[in-house]
Parts: C-alpha cells; sequence; structure tokens
C-alpha cells in the first residue's frame, strides 16, 4: 500500500505529532492569523486548479 522510499522519506505522522505541529503553529501565528493563512491557502489552490483547467481547454481547441 505504502511505497517504503516514500515512508522513509515522510517518516511516519502519528497523532502526536499533528498535536505537535499544530501547538508550534498556533505559538508561531497566533489565532486570529491561521484562518487568515488558511484562506490565502485555498484561495491559491483554487486560482492553480483554475489555471490548469483552462490550460487543458486551450490544449482542447487546438
Amino acid at each position: 500500500m505504502y511505497s517504503p522510499a516514500l515512508s522513509i522519506l515522510l517518516g511516519v505522522v502519528g497523532p502526536w505529532q499533528v498535536v505537535l505541529i499544530v501547538v508550534v503553529l498556533l505559538l508561531l501565528f497566533g489565532g486570529k492569523k491561521i484562518p487568515e493563512l488558511m484562506r490565502g491557502l485555498g484561495q491559491g489552490m483554487k486560482e492553480f486548479k483554475d489555471a490548469s483547467k483552462g490550460d487543458e481547454k486551450k490544449d482542447d481547441a487546438k
């Protein structure tokens, strides 16, 4: 199911590691800044997806 090379590269992320990452993010950015960061990340992903769909439409038109 999992690639051995991928698991070595990424490691195994368990629930305690996720909790630790969330705590560090809260300490670094604060509770008010994180929703802004996630909103910006979501908008960036949406723009990327829209741009990639636009490229596919151009290729189909040719």
